[in-house]
């Protein structure tokens, strides 16, 4: 089967490779569909990403749908969760396992993720797809996800005003998911046209325009300037949620800014191990259009041509159909 591996900062490289096989628990997903992410760009950029380096060839990709191959499953789509947690440790215990820190995760560390024709996963991670939602809109349901953690993150509730800071795909998805929890105003800003465009017609009340006093601010750019625009617009008392991932490993802001507000500073990690079901729900009931944001897709064997639209930004959602 065709397998497409980092093997350092800008070398992906398409091998050929024996298709895995399913163990105890597993089931084999042939791969439809994978969505590409900002952290997949930190990886084929910087060949890591926060603390974690490249230390072997790996295969990227995380936001993935296929159909199960073999078993009582067999025929059926699913959406995947990329996570794996140990569920031994006391934050697994705590039913915290999105933050689970001996855990695995699709595309990170040595865990090969989804640009590959086939893998092998636990069953349990799979999750039914409806006929209703294509296979490159299901990229996008755990990046929903994460946009659903970092609301509850935010409280918000009926009546909230918000901001979202970084309007890629995570930061659309926020700004749906905001209007779906009945906030009253979102205000959007992100420093590229088309992306700010986009967060309009997906129902953001306007473009931020510097005068802005929100409830919760939403920073989904991995910028410094994103995270000080989030800090400038939110209210005293209110809260600040840090979704993106910086290049360096490494996010500053302007102390006394957040500080004479009393601002609460929320980073948020991945989905809740729920998120993925309640995504699943949303778009279902139509609150959430998935469809907008994929904005072009490729096979495999084009993957410069995808990571090339990643990089440059050029779009929203890029997905490669192995």
């Amino acid at each position: 089967m065709k397998v497409l591996r980092l093997h350092g900062a800008r070398d992906l490289r398409l091998h050929d490779e024996p298709s895995p096989a399913a163990g105890a628990g597993e089931v084999l997903v042939r791969v439809t569909a994978v969505g590409l992410c900002g952290s997949d760009r930190h990886w084929f950029e910087e060949a890591g990403i926060g603390d974690a380096v490249l230390a072997r060839p790996l295969v990227l990709g995380h936001e993935f749908v296929g159909v199960i191959e073999g078993g009582v499953r067999a025929g059926e789509r699913v959406a995947v969760d990329p996570a794996i947690p140990c569920a031994r440790c006391a934050t697994c215990l705590a039913w915290q396992q999105h933050l689970c820190l001996e855990g695995r995760f699709a595309g990170h560390g040595v865990t090969d993720g989804a640009l590959r024709a086939r893998l092998a996963w636990p069953a349990e991670l799979t999750h039914a797809l409806p006929d209703s939602i294509s296979d490159p809109e299901a990229t996008l349901l755990e990046p929903l996800g994460v946009a659903l953690h970092a609301l509850d993150l935010g409280h918000v509730q009926a009546g909230t005003t918000a901001g979202v800071f970084g309007c890629g795909p995570i930061g659309l998805l926020l700004v749906q998911a905001l209007q779906a929890a009945g906030a009253s105003t979102v205000v959007a800003n992100d420093v590229l046209p088309h992306r700010l465009e986009a967060a309009i017609a997906l129902g953001a009340t306007r473009a931020a325009a510097g005068d802005e006093v929100v409830d919760v601010a939403f920073e989904a750019a991995g910028e410094d300037a994103a995270l000080d625009d989030a800090i400038a617009a939110t209210r005293p008392g209110g809260r600040v949620v840090l979704v993106g991932i910086p290049s360096g490993d490494r996010t500053s802001f302007t102390a006394s800014a957040a500080r004479r507000k009393g601002l609460m500073l929320l980073l948020s990690r991945r989905m809740e191990a729920a998120d993925l079901s309640r995504a699943l729900r949303l778009v279902e009931s139509g609150l959430i259009d998935l469809a907008p944001l994929v904005s072009a897709r490729y096979p495999l064997e084009d993957w410069r041509d995808a990571f090339g639209d990643l990089v440059r930004r050029s779009g929203l959602k890029v997905v490669i159909e192995p």
